[in-house]
């Protein structure tokens, strides 16, 4: 079963949902506003990908975090970061069993799920 993880009000996130719908992928979605994220499967997710694939360097809740916490970041404390502000994971991400795809692209989410 596939997992998407992200939050319901981002348009990317939408745009994800949507084309899962349109391709008839049965999948579970993971609220981090309501559910959150634990410890453990950040960890499992920077082994596969690498915190600098996670992190949201793009976004509001990344340009408030105070200039001291946005420097020298490694992986304990990107995993810190992002499990005390979701919003700082890049979404969606989605757990296909086998792989992680972080970030919406439907050529590649195509590729990986056919």
């Amino acid at each position: 079963m596939l997992t998407l993880y992200g939050i319901p009000n981002c348009d990317t996130m939408k745009k994800a949902r949507q084309w899962l719908q349109e391709q008839q992928l049965e999948h579970h979605f993971h609220d981090y506003k309501k559910a959150g994220i634990d410890a453990s499967t950040l960890q499992q997710w920077v082994d596969q990908t690498g915190w600098e694939t996670l992190v949201n360097r793009r976004g509001t809740t990344w340009r408030k975090l105070p200039e001291a916490e946005r420097q020298d970041l490694d992986a304990t404390a990107a995993i810190r970061l992002m499990q005390a502000n979701p919003s700082l994971i890049k979404r969606p991400v989605l757990d296909t069993g086998h792989q992680l795809l972080v970030g919406f692209d439907p050529e590649q989410w195509q590729q990986t799920l056919k």
